[in-house]
């Protein structure tokens, strides 16, 4: 090639340089919808995964919009919650519950839904295999049902004089039916006769305390559950009043003065539920992504709760606590 022929093929390009580039900036930035049933845009949580998403090299704002939802721990709300992100033409959905995902799922069968923090996602029918989910729906699994004898033991070791505990539980969740024949099938191996004790609405907690106090329980375990988590503080000063420990699955429960919590770390589970997204809007099929377990489990006690009780904590269970609030 010419000399001169060259510098005009490389002034052509420089020429090009700027219409690529403001080509490319023009691109709108894609829309994530995120659906929390028991938490809020502003919670610990939704903080881990702006982070996962900034990990992945994406800038609010610049690159993603964020629809944030929050039913506040109602059921009722979710529909249209879920009906208003559809409008809003989300490229991805983003779930903190078994129910959100569900209505989510009846839904839309096209856009890629990812699950955050679903007990039990084979088990739900969301999707047909932790290896091959198939359909629109993926992401992480809470591994519920392996940790529910944990729970009951853990209940154990801080009072080895437990023989009567509570579990509160929600039969409307589609999840909670399963984990009450967990506990049923575990409990006598630890000598512990559990009542149980159904929950629908934060007006039926007054109501199921005093079904708590006649069972003559010395413990209450909770059954995970956006409506108990979003009311947390009145379902702890119910518990405080009858003089009962409380067992959960949420850090969140100790940090609000509940005796002991036992599960995953949920702010690892939105951190990486934000890879998945990535990998979505990168154009994998939320079916070619396998659906992942935790990888990271916390134990929280309270101590100043503790010493409220009257319970003595087990050196050996203080030791492997990952937290301890004193």
């Amino acid at each position: 090639m010419k000399r001169r022929e060259f510098i005009a093929l490389l002034g052509g390009a420089a020429a090009a340089w700027p219409l690529a580039a403001r080509a490319q900036q023009a691109a709108p930035p894609r829309r994530i919808g995120v659906l929390l049933v028991g938490l809020s845009s502003e919670s610990k949580e939704a903080k881990h995964f702006r982070l996962g998403l900034r990990d992945a090299g994406y800038s609010e704002g610049r690159d993603v919009v964020i629809e944030w939802r929050s039913a506040n721990g109602d059921y009722d709300r979710v529909p249209a919650l879920v009906a208003d992100l559809l409008r809003s033409k989300v490229d991805v959905i983003v779930q903190d519950s078994t129910v959100g995902t569900e209505v989510t799922k009846r839904a839309t069968s096209t856009i890629p839904i990812v699950m955050a923090l679903v007990l039990d996602p084979v088990g739900s029918g969301l999707v047909a295999s932790l290896a091959h989910p198939g359909g629109n729906v993926t992401g992480l699994s809470m591994m519920a049902t392996e940790l529910y004898p944990k729970r009951l033991q853990l209940l154990k070791e801080v009072n080895p004089q437990l023989t009567r505990a509570a579990v509160l539980w929600n039969p409307d969740h589609p999840f909670h039916a399963k984990a009450v024949e967990e506990l049923k099938a575990v409990a006598p191996s630890l000598s512990i006769e559990l009542s149980f004790v159904g929950v629908r609405t934060p007006e039926q907690f007054g109501p199921a305390f005093s079904d708590v106090t006649r069972a003559n329980a010395q413990a209450l375990y909770v059954v995970e559950d956006p409506i108990f988590f979003a009311h947390r503080m009145t379902l702890l000063k119910l518990a405080s009043t009858a003089g009962l420990p409380t067992i959960h699955e949420l850090t969140r429960w100790p940090e609000a003065s509940a005796l002991m919590s036992y599960g995953p770390d949920l702010h690892d589970l939105f951190r990486r539920s934000a890879m998945y997204v990535d990998r979505i809007l990168k154009g994998t099929k939320p079916a070619d992504l396998p659906v992942e377990q935790p990888t990271k489990f916390e134990l929280m006690i309270n101590l100043k709760t503790a010493k409220t009780l009257g319970l003595e904590i087990p050196a050996t269970l203080l030791a492997l606590a990952d937290e301890v609030i004193e």
